[in-house]
């Protein structure tokens, strides 16, 4: 049995290494790395993408497939969803880094298993909100910056994307301000500014260029 981390980074700001420490910081132990490089979540089914479809060639039965969050496994809702429910009907274990939840096909009793997919269903949706939120909030911020060349700026971000995506994650989760301040190294009063106003939040990123 193998456990496997898939990671997929888009940006400048994003890297590998970081989500693998990020992986074996909470506790997994990780035998393959397998990512992909410059890919958009949003327009590439993860079958689609050139390590995503080695990812569905080498998974076996008992394998356990490691993910940041469920957004790495699809573009939309209903990509996540079929994602996820391919690798459990092959038999393999999907976990999160992120709150550390597990997807287990080799769940039988009903209950256990209508939770299970009601979950799936949430994260899945959760997922591609916050991909629309934070496409709609970059081209918001471009939008602005070619509009006013001159502007000011304000207060330079004490975060950055990474960071910013983690705490929109928890936040998605019902993690409090101060769990996540500890997670993220970031201050409380930098975490309730990013939930009472996450596209402002995104927007200041793009501005500075971050």
């Amino acid at each position: 049995m193998t456990t496997v981390l898939y990671a997929r980074v888009s940006t400048l700001e994003q890297t590998i290494e970081h989500q693998e420490a990020h992986a074996r910081a909470h506790g997994f132990a990780i035998d393959h790395v397998i990512s992909d490089h410059g890919v958009s979540g949003i327009s590439q089914r993860l079958r689609d993408r050139p390590e995503g479809k080695r990812l569905f060639d080498m998974l076996r039965q008992g394998d356990t497939l490691v993910v940041r969050w469920v957004d790495r496994l699809g573009r939309n809702y209903e990509d996540v969803c079929d994602t996820i429910r391919e690798f459990m009907r092959r038999g393999v274990v999907i976990r999160t880094v992120i709150n550390n939840i597990t997807f287990d096909g080799a769940t039988k009793e009903p209950m256990g298993q209508a939770i299970r997919d009601a979950l799936i269903a949430f994260m899945a949706a959760t997922a591609q909100a916050q991909a629309e939120a934070s496409k709609e909030a970059q081209r918001a911020g471009i939008e602005h910056a070619r509009a006013k060349t001159d502007r000011y700026r304000g207060r330079k971000p004490t975060y950055d994307r990474s960071a910013l995506s983690t705490v929109r994650d928890m936040l998605a989760q019902g993690a409090g301000p101060s769990a996540i301040a500890q997670a993220t190294a970031l201050t409380r009063q930098t975490v309730l500014r990013i939930k009472a106003d996450p596209v402002g939040a995104e927007k200041a990123l793009t501005v500075w260029g971050l």
